[in-house]
């Protein structure tokens, strides 16, 4: 794991510019945004995909693989967290003493010649700040369309960032390693602060201390929940003369109440005395909480809350938030990007509103073996009580090293009830099991912020091929579940058919 470097002064004239992992969706949006501005743009990734041929399109050469010779004549290099030390194009920037700038480091040096709105939290920041921006869009007019750089291309827009003409630059800003400290904030909004990034600040203390100073440092206001105890926390010690709150707490400036979830989310912001309805095309109680968030932030800006209101209710979700990808059978695949129990609580409630008499399977990917090691209990809790069957899969170690023990296994393992999970670690295997005990109507969402989206294609395939079988029999592949848990895939899928 490469950790930003906070201190550094970043050069005014970067010059030709490297960016390493640049097919993620945030390297992505900044690569396309230093190519709109000018500069010479080249980058590599450990595979080819589709965001990588788009880059190639706009002009944007991207190399497969990981080797020295990619960086070419670049005078600087940009980077993830998710890159290890030993990459040898990163090796080889420092060998040359090359300018080395992380992700955040590379969108502040683009942001901070704006007006910046930056989104910030454990869960909700992409959504929030696809909502501020879909608004901004349908409230401005050319001349004043804001820059903006999001973690999840926005659905209706098929981009995750572009340059606008006007003075604002809305971004999610990461705080997961305290680089949402390196911008120069004007309007901060802080979703909820749960206790994430242990690895990075080692307390729940120290990571509420950064959103207390990431709060403090907005120049104009600052947006923050009223209903979550991290954000609370943070609030109480905040010193900032502005600040707005949004929620179901009665004493929210901007409080949610009236919710329907049954058919298109409707629901009602109470703000100085006046009830405005909202209406929104994404599922989910928690996305009307969201809506309200952005409002603020909207008419904190000075734009009107009906006006504001009705512009969020525009937003038609980003990728790999709760993204249908296909439907075989009657059995429809959704992806979404929730690793955080509190998120995959939300995205699996969020589907429950719609997906009627149907099941929900839920394929899991945990994320990183320290937050395994830590959540294991509220993964399966979570899992247990929301989903009808779960399946579970390897750990998605990203940018850390395994850990001695932890596994997917230690999630499913924590289930109460062994018949409602099976541990497989293989994909394909995965992939024909869920098809076996799939059946019309139900849907299957995969989860994660590692790679499992990927395995998608896998599900929709061995849901066509168990169709033209006709095939109703279980698949028990001897990796399903692990020893411990006593059940076999064969056991666990006659249970849930029970």
């Amino acid at each position: 794991m490469i950790k930003p470097d906070l201190d550094l002064t970043i050069p005014e004239n970067l010059g030709a510019v490297h960016f390493v992992g640049i097919g993620g969706s945030g390297m992505s949006g900044i690569a396309r945004l230093f190519h709109a501005a000018g500069l010479t743009v080249t980058g590599s990734d450990r595979s080819d995909s589709k965001t990588a041929g788009k880059l190639r399109a706009l002009g944007i050469p991207v190399a497969v693989g990981h080797d020295a010779a990619h960086v070419g004549d670049a005078d600087t290099l940009v980077v993830t967290s998710a890159l290890w030390p030993d990459n040898p194009e990163y090796l080889l920037a420092k060998e040359k003493g090359l300018t080395v700038l992380h992700r955040s480091q590379a969108l502040a040096w683009l942001a901070n010649r704006k007006r910046v709105v930056a989104v910030a939290g454990a869960h909700g920041k992409t959504t929030s700040t696809g909502m501020v921006v879909t608004a901004l869009l349908e409230l401005t007019d050319e001349a004043s369309r804001p820059s903006f750089v999001n973690g999840g291309v926005i659905s209706e827009l098929g981009t995750s960032s572009a340059f606008g003409d006007g003075e604002l630059f809305v971004l999610e800003a990461d705080e997961s390693d305290g680089s949402f400290l390196l911008y120069d904030t004007a309007v901060a909004l802080i979703t909820n602060v749960d206790p994430d990034h242990l690895d990075h600040y080692g307390s729940v203390e120290a990571v509420e201390e950064a959103f207390v100073r990431f709060a403090d440092a907005a120049s104009e206001f600052v947006v923050v929940s009223s209903d979550d105890a991290g954000a609370l926390r943070v609030s109480s010690r905040v010193s900032h003369p502005r600040v707005l709150t949004f929620g179901e707490a009665d004493d929210a400036d901007f409080r949610v109440h009236s919710i329907e979830t049954d058919g298109p989310v409707r629901f009602v912001v109470s703000y100085q005395g006046v009830d405005y309805t909202g209406v929104l095309r994404v599922p989910g109680r928690h996305n009307a909480v969201n809506a309200a968030g952005a409002m603020a932030v909207l008419v904190g800006l000075g734009f009107a809350p009906d006006a504001a209101l009705t512009a969020v209710g525009a937003f038609g979700g980003t990728g790999r938030r709760f993204e249908l990808h296909g439907t075989v059978g009657g059995v429809s695949v959704y992806d979404d990007y929730a690793h955080h129990p509190t998120e995959v609580d939300a995205a699996l409630t969020a589907a429950r509103t719609v997906v009627g008499e149907g099941r929900i399977i839920a394929v899991h990917q945990p994320h990183l073996y320290s937050r395994t090691q830590l959540m294991a209990g509220q993964f399966a809790e979570t899992l247990e009580r929301v989903a009808d069957f779960t399946v579970v899969l390897e750990v998605c170690g990203a940018r850390e090293d395994p850990i001695e023990g932890v596994t997917g296994a230690l999630v499913s393992e924590r289930f109460a009830d062994p018949a409602k999970v099976a541990y497989i670690d293989d994909w394909q295997s995965a992939a024909d099991f869920t098809a076996s005990i799939a059946r019309p109507g139900d849907f299957v969402v995969t989860l994660g912020c590692g790679d499992v989206n990927l395995i998608v294609p896998q599900l929709l395939g061995a849901l066509e091929a168990a169709e033209g079988s006709g095939a109703d029999a279980a698949v028990t592949p001897e990796t399903a579940v692990t020893p411990e848990t006593a059940v076999t895939a064969e056991a666990a899928v006659t249970a849930e058919a029970e």
